[in-house]
């Protein structure tokens, strides 16, 4: 299991830095062809994605809202493409319908950002909508502003609310919504620890100096990789359905579960890195 940690955000409109983004060291590329796009280059945005497909390279698209015209003409572009993305994010998710028709249209995973208090509502039911859906997350700024909040503190239980219905429908655990304060690594590692004890995994970032903060917050650590390989050691040798473990600790089916997800994490960490030697 390859485990995403870093979406990086790069405008559709500016080739030279999807380049510089798919050479560089995020996880996933996300091009942008929403909220990064000026009305008058979303033109060029779209014929610079199609062309990045037909290249071959394994990016996300985020396309506009897909109701409104600009969103349209993204489907249009990318249902014609020579070569499909990875996935295609979308934005202003609240109509499981709408969801269907462009997973319908495009045949590719599907992940909805939630931005307004009828996509939180609808949460279980958006990342229910289809089997392409393939995770859900907030899209904070937004949502805030829908909800006529400010303060982190406003937005802990949409927040728990996404990771619920993410959970519930089996997908993985939401990624977290952008650190907008780019230079600020010292408060965006701090949001991202506080993020993964509330039940989110990886995040979405818009300038690679965020990368490495990311990565680092999201690899257990060797302590707790340790008692996972011990742990999982144990059953495999004993086959013991339930156990006191050395340290005392009442040891179930649910805490294996939790060992099992901690040695993919590093597993995955380790495949990252060995794809960065050789690239």
């Amino acid at each position: 299991m390859t485990v995403v940690r870093s979406w990086l955000y790069v405008p559709g409109d500016r080739p030279d830095r999807i380049a510089k983004a798919l050479a560089g060291p995020a996880d996933a590329v996300v091009v942008d062809l929403e909220d990064a796009v000026a009305v008058a280059a979303k033109d060029q945005a779209r014929r610079t994605v199609v062309k990045t497909l037909a290249e071959g390279a394994g990016i996300y698209v985020r396309i506009n809202a897909p109701a409104s015209a600009a969103g349209q003409a993204d489907l249009a572009a990318l249902a014609a493409s020579d070569g499909k993305p990875a996935g295609v994010r979308v934005p202003k998710a609240e109509d499981p319908d709408e969801l269907r028709r462009v997973a319908d249209t495009l045949g590719v995973a599907l992940y909805p950002i939630l931005e307004s208090a009828l996509g939180v509502e609808n949460a279980l039911t958006l990342a229910t909508s289809h089997p392409l859906v393939a995770g859900i997350s907030l899209g904070e700024a937004d949502l805030a502003a829908d909800l006529r909040v400010a303060g982190a503190d406003a937005l802990v239980w949409p927040r728990s609310r996404v990771v619920v219905a993410a959970r519930a429908a089996g997908l993985p655990s939401p990624v977290q919504s952008v650190w907008t304060a780019v230079r600020d690594l010292d408060g965006l590692r701090a949001s991202t620890e506080a993020g993964r004890r509330a039940g989110f995994f990886g995040r979405s970032v818009i300038h690679p100096s965020q990368i490495p903060v990311v990565h680092e917050v999201c690899a257990p650590d060797p302590a707790e990789t340790a008692w996972a390989s011990q742990l999982l050691g144990h059953l495999a040798s004993s086959g013991d359905a339930a156990w006191i473990d050395d340290h005392g600790q009442f040891v179930d089916a649910a805490i294996v579960a939790r060992a099992r997800w901690v040695l993919a994490l590093a597993e995955s960490g380790e495949k990252h890195v060995e794809e960065g030697t050789h690239s």
